[in-house]
Parts: C-alpha cells; structure tokens; sequence
C-alpha cells in the first residue's frame, strides 16, 4: 500500500501529512495518473487513525485538481508525475528576427568588454549614488502613501499620474515652451519613450537624421525598426548648418533626432542661435524633430539654454522626450513626451497595449519629491561637485593625453579625439590590462558594427574588437566621471596617457 511508509506526526494535523504523502508519491512516480488510492476507510483502519482525517485529506487534494472521486468506482489520480518528461528541444537561434537579432548586435553591454571588480571604469554617464537626498525620497515616499494609499497598489492610467503630468507641463513652461495643444505620456525613461515615438511614427526603411556622432541607444532603436540613418557632422558649436540643409534637400528624410544639450557622446552644447538656425531649417522642409532633453540641468560655463522646441511657439513641429535619470534617480525609471495633444493620445494607446502604465507608485513618489523642492536642492548641490570632476578630469586630459580636440561643456562625459590616428580600441585594449575601461567612440556613429574584425582576446578568452581605421570614429573615445573618485580620475587618465606613448612609438 501506497501509504506503508508513513509514519504519522502527532505534532502535525494528521489530513495535512497525508496530503503531503500523496503528493510526494506523484511527485517521485510511485503514483501514476488514473492509478486508484485505498479507500478512505481502508486507510484509516491501515494506519489506525480516524477516518475523518482521511476524508479532509481526499477532500482537499480533490479541491485542488490532485485526486477525482468517481462515485461508487473509488478515488483515483489526476494530475501527470512531474518526473514524467515531455521535453523537446529547439533551435530558437533560427527564430528569432531581425528586430532581435539587430538588439543583440547593437547590446554594448554584451559586445563591449566587461567590468571586472577593482576596475577604473569611465564607460558610465551616470550619477553617483551617495549624493542622493535619501532622506527627502523616504519623505516622498510617505507622503505618496499617505495622499494615495492603496490606489498606489492598483492599475493606474497609461497616460501617467496626473499631477505628475501637470508638474512635468510646469517644468517645460518654465523653459519658455508653450504647451496649449500639447500633452505629456509619461514613459519608463528615454528608452521606451524614443522607441515609442520611433515604433508608432516611422515605417521599415525611411530615413531619420541626426547628429554624428550621436546616442548609442537611440541608434539601436532606429536600427531595429530597418530605419535608414544620415548622419550630418557637427562642429564646436553643434549640427553644420551647410551640411545639415544638403541633407534635408537631398534625403527628404521622415525626422530629425537631436541632442542640442550635452550631445551624447560629445558633450556640445548648442548655442541659442544655432539652435534658432536649426529649427528654421526644419521647419523649411517641413520636416519635424524629435528633441532628446538630455542632462539640461549640468551645465557648467553658461546659463541654462531653452529647448528647440520652446522656438516652436503654438506649433506641433517639435516631439520633446524629457528624462531626470542622467542626473537622478535613474532605477526609477522615469521620462516623458511632451508633443501635440493629438499625438499624444495615440502614443497613449500604443503604451496600454505594451505594458499598460509606468510604476504609479514611483510616479507618485517623484511627484512629491519634485514637489517639495527636493530635486532644486539637489541639483545646486550636485553641480559644483560635478563641476569639480570635469575641472579634474580637463586637467588630467590635459596633461597626460594627447588630443586633437576635447569636447564638452557639461554633464557626466567629455569626447576626446586622439592625435597621430591612434586606434581607441587598440588602446582600449592596453588599458584593460591595466584595469581601466572607457567606452569608444565608433559606437555613436551609424557605421560602429560594420566590418569589425576580432584578432585578439582577454584573458577570459572573450575577443576584443578592432574597427578599421576608415570608419568614423575609431580615433575616438568618451570619459565619464560621474561615479569615478578623484583619485581614480587621476590614475586612470594616467593610465590611458601611458598607453598612448607605447603606441605612439
């Protein structure tokens, strides 16, 4: 009998160890599916125990889909041994399509060499964790559950917390941007509200310009939905006006994506006239533009500049996508759209049908904290110590690299561009031996994974990757310093200058 093993607990409710019997000899196979169990009278005489402990047992498993009871037949299994198998293997490699097989390509934190503890690593734009205001989000927090309670906990709206849109709507007005006839989607981050906009507007094959070089990710995205990329070269003061209208003359293309703040990777900041000469020349071939607000709040020579889209006026011609997480907070995760109101309902729609909404509990708690003043303190705090570190970080350029020129008036990077046709991944390949990691620049540019040849390896045996010097960008490389220590800017900057002068020999 299926139960001669068991010996009964008395400090257990004995119809709880005969479940768990039952169970376990599924489990292990001794139970078959359709096999018949002893009838609840046999097993109480058997084990000696009453048989209302049986009767709950059989009545609980059957409650669950375990046993079935078939009246005057007797009580039999109904569920299948999990040490039956069933498996079957496939090759999903041959599956997947492009969209994922161009993510993967384009995944830096897969292709890119890893980080190893101990490491310098200056591939990170992010901010430092400790000079978060702990203690002003735990009040937000509070404040958030106290106003909203359980509301919190339950579905929200895709759209996003409403005072949270109406603080955002603030936030562009005091950047001088009419918002009548707009809206605002708050998404999770830059990420999803690029691709967003990216997915409901552009189709397989149209063209999108931007700044060369420009955002790794952004370029990831465009990739991934078959997007023709033109990129129109920059100078110290942002997009070439003359090379920027050949282009719109000539491809006709569907947007134009623009990082006119801390362009990522060159850190330039585009000057308010060259911005106004920019947006006439979009609006001149009617061509709209997806504004990326990135890091507004760093900047360190000059006052803070308008967005292109506050030369919009009551026009429709601007898609701004707004994020804090480069300065802020970024595991929260949270960005927005700010775009003609119509747009935004159908940007709406296409949010629900993807995750249905953002964290309202995090929404409501960056509300409260961005309410309080928290985020103003913060920011004055923050900006003289990161002001401090690129102060460091140009006087250690400065004295150890060789460059042809330096690039950035803000944020979290500066780009660097090397003399005498150094290739950055051959140093890049010097320095990881040395424990430091910076990201190089090829891959901001539309041609960074073409013709990349692999000739030599870590001593993990993971290849590292050599762009030819043809393509664009293979001379140069970005620094980020926000969460590297004085000390470490200092030693890794030396590193890379020392790394430099082997090759240069």
């Amino acid at each position: 009998m299926i139960f001669s093993n068991l010996n009964i607990n008395k400090d257990e409710p004995i119809y709880i160890q005969i479940e768990r019997h039952i169970k376990q000899g599924i489990k292990n196979g001794e139970l078959k599916k359709d096999s018949k169990l002893p009838s609840t009278r046999e097993v109480s005489k058997f084990l000696n125990i009453s048989r209302n402990s049986v009767i709950s047992a059989y009545e609980e498993l059957e409650s669950i889909g375990v046993i079935t009871t078939k009246r005057g037949i007797g009580t039999f299994i109904s569920i299948e041994s999990e040490n039956e198998s069933y498996e079957y293997n496939v090759d999903f490699s041959k599956r997947i399509n492009n969209y994922g097989t161009t993510l993967k390509k384009f995944d830096i934190i897969k292709s890119e060499l890893p980080y190893k503890k101990g490491m310098i690593s200056f591939k990170s734009i992010s901010p430092e964790s400790h000079l978060f205001n702990l203690d002003d989000f735990k009040r937000s927090l509070l404040d958030a559950w106290t106003y909203e309670e359980a509301n919190l906990l339950n579905y929200g709206y895709a759209k996003g917390y409403k005072p949270l849109i109406d603080y955002f709507l603030d936030y562009m007005r005091d950047k001088r941007v009419d918002t009548n006839n707009k809206d605002i989607l708050v998404t999770n981050g830059f990420t999803e509200a690029f691709d967003i906009v990216i997915s409901s507007l552009t189709n397989n094959g149209d063209i999108i310009l931007c700044e060369e070089p420009t955002h790794n990710t952004a370029l990831k995205i465009m990739k991934s939905y078959g997007l023709k990329i033109v990129q129109v070269k920059m100078d110290k003061e942002g997009l070439d006006l003359i090379s920027l209208e050949n282009a719109l003359n000539k491809y006709n293309p569907k947007f134009g994506y623009l990082i006119p703040s801390y362009n990522n990777p060159t850190g330039i900041v585009t000057k308010t006239e060259r911005r106004k000469e920019i947006y006439k020349l979009f609006r001149k071939y009617s061509v709209p533009i997806i504004e990326d607000g990135f890091n507004e709040e760093l900047l360190y020579s000059s006052s803070p500049i308008d967005p292109i889209a506050s030369l919009c006026g009551t026009g429709n011609g601007v898609i701004y996508i707004g994020s804090l997480s480069k300065i802020l907070f970024p595991g929260l995760r949270i960005g927005w759209i700010f775009a003609d109101d119509k747009l935004i309902e159908t940007l709406e729609s296409v949010k629900r049908g993807r995750n249905i909404h953002s964290s309202f509990l995090d929404q409501s708690a960056f509300f409260y904290y961005l309410k309080s003043g928290a985020f103003n303190r913060y920011v004055k705090n923050v900006r003289k110590y990161y002001r401090d570190k690129y102060n460091l970080v140009l006087d250690m350029v400065e004295k150890y690299i060789p460059y042809e020129y330096i690039t950035g008036e803000g944020g979290l990077h500066v780009f660097i561009k090397l003399k005498n046709n150094i290739n950055a991944r051959t140093l890049l390949e010097l320095c990881y031996k040395d424990n430091v990691l910076f990201m190089p620049g090829d891959i901001f540019y539309e041609n960074s994974n073409d013709n990349v040849e692999f000739h030599t390896k870590t001593d993990d045996n993971k290849p590292i990757s050599h762009r030819k010097k043809s393509l664009k960008g293979y001379d140069t490389f970005r620094i980020g310093f926000g969460r590297v220590s004085d000390e470490n800017i200092k030693k890794g900057i030396a590193i890379i200058g020392k790394n430099i002068r082997l090759l240069d020999n």
